[in-house]
């Protein structure tokens, strides 16, 4: 039972090796670290460098902000990435006592 995508074509429920009859991997895959990048951008990928820890901080005072900031480097974080309004990203009031 195919269904249709939004441009008209069929997309089945499940793919199989059939499915890639004529299509060659040497060639439309390429190697890891090599173009088209469909593999990963580097050879060993995250086996040579690891994943990048990200923490997603910024609720409090700028105080209290850069303090978390200076926490979280010291333990380890290799990225931050800094929400400058995150209460109302949350959804509370930024006037609210």
């Amino acid at each position: 039972m195919a269904r249709e995508s939004e441009s008209g074509l069929p997309i089945e429920p499940v793919y199989g090796p059939d499915a890639l009859e004529g299509w060659d991997p040497r060639e439309k895959l390429g190697e890891p670290g090599s173009y088209p990048f469909t593999r990963g951008v580097y050879p060993s990928m995250y086996t040579g460098r690891p994943w990048t820890m990200r923490q997603y901080a910024g609720f409090g005072t700028a105080t209290e902000s850069n303090a978390r900031y200076k926490q979280l480097i010291a333990n380890g974080t290799m990225g931050l990435s800094v929400a400058f309004d995150l209460p109302t990203q949350m959804g509370h009031d930024s006037d609210a006592a």
